[in-house]
């Protein structure tokens, strides 16, 4: 797949759409992708990050994304990630 057939599509967790891939990090060292940008929905943020507000932007870590653990299926990325689990995977976006 290319990249930019990432951008825009919707994340699952177990079946239960988390938020949207806003973009991909790339290690510039060993050009290896590392995150996903994921935009949450309203409620995943707050329930899992405490978020007091919606669209928050989290990095999604590519080990989430090992296989057996992922995968593409109808347009979407679905994880096999229990929502209360998220937290380990994801970081806050850091903009430089």
């Amino acid at each position: 797949m290319r990249t930019n057939e990432f951008i825009n599509r919707s994340v699952f967790a177990l079946d239960e759409k988390i938020g949207t891939v806003k973009g991909i990090e790339v290690d510039p060292d060993d050009w290896r992708i590392t995150h996903l940008e994921i935009e949450l929905k309203k409620d995943i943020a707050e329930s899992v990050l405490g978020a007091k507000k919606g669209g928050v932007r989290n990095m999604l870590n590519v080990l989430a994304l090992e296989k057996g653990t992922a995968r593409w299926a109808d347009n979407a990325l679905h994880l096999k990630v229990a929502k209360d689990q998220l937290h380990m995977y994801l970081r806050p976006v850091v903009r430089t």
